[in-house]
């Protein structure tokens, strides 16, 4: 569900039940722990809701709580890089 909010935080509800394969409600429900916990913020966009994943909290379980929710998202959902920041695939095309 964490990772569906990082990838697109404009996503709805509805798509990321479908993407997870549980129901509507249990995505309600889980976004609203979220919430609680501080792991994500809910703000109005337009009739949409726009999710902000705070990515530098430690994550919940007491055996990971070394690391950050980023290290976790980070493993499924690629930060976008830009071509410029990478001189070496430029070069190598050359």
């Amino acid at each position: 569900m964490l990772f569906c909010v990082a990838s697109d935080p404009e996503i709805r509800l509805r798509d990321v039940a479908e993407a997870v394969g549980i129901t509507e409600r249990a995505v309600q429900r889980i976004v609203t722990e979220l919430e609680e916990s501080g792991y994500i913020t809910r703000q109005r966009s337009g009739r949409r809701n726009l999710y902000v994943v705070h990515k530098n909290l430690p994550l919940r379980h007491r055996i990971e709580a070394h690391r950050q929710v980023s290290d976790l998202i980070g493993l499924i959902v690629p930060e976008v890089t830009s071509a410029s920041s990478s001189p070496s695939s430029s070069q190598a095309s050359s």
